[in-house]
């Protein structure tokens, strides 16, 4: 063989032996996601998706088919288990269900509230209505690529410019992205898309808010089509808007300092302020201690309804003994407490129920919606006020409540809404219904069950709303945060992990933190 070819021989067995190295390391690192664990194993929940996915016709398929379905759950979400087996069945069957509506567009990941069609719907069958909910869900996963390329479809999607129907629904999403850069850091991702958030603002500002600076929607508009304080066709003032343009304004605050511009962040709090101010004196009904909804002819409705709680999802009232009051109402057979969950509207109002069945009501009967804005709202009540009237037992029972709810046949379900007395879900068997993609639960869980509380310093701030003596052990594992794994343990009797009795908490597994007793933990 002549010299020059041997060379170019063997050089090129070097070059393809070096691809398939690099190769190999690229494909050994996707199999070790997962591995990044310290305690728990991937092949732990194996059974719960082997037993997801023979209880269903996989009828509709989008980007991850059911028989991908174990390998990405391994690549990118936390893994958890507890002594109560319920609540790690469901934290599981969440990821199994968000996975379904994960779908591939020419503009990137998107996701979907409903597998089936909807006639209302934007381009790829999307709806903008539970945009938050998806991205506090979706923060958690490994990849970010799904979330993030969401946004960006809503937002750039239609040539370069906003889809056609994403302000069809009122948005909290710029404080949801803030949110979720307080799990990933990631700034870069956030301040590009600080333009696009800033635009949405304005265009609210232009059709929605009133001449006395307090915002106006549609029942339907909100997503809650025929509650009791309201209509679809009615401009009330709503708790739901005014809190979701605070909880905007304030994170565009942040987001303006993060740019260097400290004169637009001010803009922004002054927005965030008079809104707070507005909500507190004209939205809060001291009769019944409650915030309310106000007519379009500015008269109070008067009832009680699960929004009123909404301004705490944002930490908007101040720090008030009389606000507080309003959470007696969550512990209260004749408030929100029902057999089944939380009520939409209290269930001492006579008009509680009054709208018929299968139409979509937001009467009184239970929408995980709402219940995973009042959760939220609730954590952050108890986390960030000086207040004794909910107990961590009193939130304990509202998610083990919510859990029992997302059954169906003995099966684990999740739809649009169900009966408060017998938990049936009002849209039966209707296959639109099924894996409603419209709530959060795993968030609860993680934010608060669990309490890992997401800041924008290094700090680990961890304040579990477990009971002391509820369950045996629980561990929650494989999480990323700030580009770290995080691992958060409970273990009574220090024999179900191996790592020593109480509360610990691990970063890439080294402890950083523990206690003898299941209380907020704040780790340098």
């Amino acid at each position: 063989m002549n010299l020059n070819y041997l060379k170019i021989f063997l050089l090129t067995i070097i070059l393809t032996s070096q691809v398939s190295c690099d190769s190999q390391d690229e494909n050994d690192d996707v199999k070790t996601k997962a591995s990044k664990a310290f305690i728990l194993k991937p092949e732990n929940f194996k059974d719960y998706v082997d037993k997801f996915n023979t209880m269903e016709g996989e009828n509709i398929v989008q980007a991850i088919p059911n028989d991908s379905s174990l390998n990405w759950m391994q690549e990118n979400i936390p893994l958890f288990e507890t002594s109560q087996k319920s609540f790690e069945e469901m934290f599981y069957y969440r990821w199994w269900t968000a996975r379904k509506h994960i779908k591939e567009t020419p503009e990137g990941y998107a996701i979907t509230e409903f597998l089936v069609e909807r006639s209302y719907a934007d381009k790829w069958n999307l709806i903008s209505c539970a945009l938050s909910h998806h991205i506090h869900e979706f923060r958690w996963l490994h990849n970010r690529d799904y979330i993030d390329e969401n946004v960006h479809v809503w937002f750039r999607g239609n040539d370069g410019e906003n889809m056609e129907k994403l302000r069809s629904f009122s948005s909290w999403t710029a404080a949801s992205l803030y949110d979720k850069f307080l799990v990933d850091q990631n700034e870069d991702y956030l301040l590009d898309m600080f333009p696009d958030l800033v635009e949405e603002y304005e265009a609210w500002e232009g059709d929605r808010r009133r001449d006395d600076g307090l915002f106006w929607q549609y029942d339907v508009k909100d997503g809650m089509e025929e509650s009791l304080s309201g209509g679809r066709h009615v401009k009330n003032t709503r708790p739901t808007i005014n809190s979701y343009m605070y909880g905007n304004a304030k994170a565009l605050a942040e987001m303006a300092r993060m740019k260097g511009d400290e004169e637009l962040a001010q803009r922004f709090e002054k927005k965030a302020d008079t809104l707070k101010q507005l909500v507190e004196e004209k939205l809060w009904n001291p009769k019944d201690q409650f915030f309310e909804t106000f007519t379009e002819n500015d008269t109070c409705a008067n009832v009680r309804e699960a929004i009123g709680y909404i301004p705490w999802y944002f930490n908007l009232p101040d720090e008030n003994a009389e606000y507080n009051e309003a959470w007696k109402q969550v512990k209260n057979e004749e408030g929100f407490l029902a057999p089944f969950g939380l009520t939409t509207a209290e269930q001492r109002s006579p008009r509680f129920r009054t709208h018929g069945t299968g139409t979509c009501e937001w009467d009184g009967a239970v929408w995980p919606f709402a219940t995973s804005q009042t959760m939220t709202a609730l954590a952050n009540f108890m986390n960030n006020y000086n207040q004794d009237i909910v107990q961590k037992e009193d939130y304990y029972q509202l998610m083990d409540l919510y859990v029992e709810s997302q059954y169906y046949r003995g099966r684990p379900y999740i739809g649009e809404y169900l009966d408060e007395s017998t938990g049936y879900w009002l849209m039966g068997d209707r296959e639109r219904s099924r894996y409603y993609n419209h709530s959060t639960f795993n968030d609860l869980l993680i934010t608060g069950l669990v309490g890992l509380r997401p800041r924008a310093d290094d700090k680990i701030e961890v304040n579990p709303l477990i009971p002391q003596d509820q369950w045996e052990y629980f561990c929650l594992d494989n999480v990323l945060y700030h580009g770290d794994i995080l691992t958060i343990l409970w273990d009574k009797n220090g024999e179900r992990y191996n790592k020593g009795k109480g509360f610990k908490i691990f970063r890439n597994g080294n402890e950083i933190a523990s206690a003898d007793s299941l209380k907020r933990i704040v780790s340098e």
